[in-house]
């Protein structure tokens, strides 16, 4: 099996996550990969598939992904059934992380217990 079978995952959720200015090059043996992730959210989503194929530190892969947008972790809609401390639970595994959520959105939520679904709002970086 080639670097690229091995890490067909990690390269199709690129595909998937719209990963710009992307490039893979296997020499060797070691596949090396970079591009641009939309935000720290996707890079994140790419870091942890790497992870779960080849280890917490791989050496047969080089990733150099950069991120377009660093004024916040990620943009979010939201679902029928979410609240403010689900979705903190879901990006940040604390769902008293809340509380920054609805701060960095004051502008559109004016009280966190009243989110709406189709709303967006921002994840800040935390």
């Amino acid at each position: 099996m080639n670097l690229q079978e091995k890490y067909k995952s990690v390269l199709d959720l690129g595909k998937q996550l719209n990963v710009q200015n992307g490039n893979v090059l296997e020499e060797g043996g070691v596949l090396k990969v970079w591009g641009t992730a939309k935000d720290q959210y996707d890079k994140d989503r790419l870091w942890d598939e790497i992870k779960s194929v080849g280890g917490s530190n791989p050496s047969d892969l080089v990733a150099d992904i950069s991120v377009a947008n660093t004024e916040y972790y990620t943009r979010h809609t939201v679902a029928k059934g979410e609240s403010l401390s689900l979705i903190a639970k879901h990006y940040f595994k604390d769902p008293m992380k809340y509380k920054q959520i609805f701060e960095a959105n004051k502008d559109t939520i004016k009280n966190p217990d009243l989110i709406h679904p189709g709303q967006e709002i921002i994840i800040p970086n935390l």
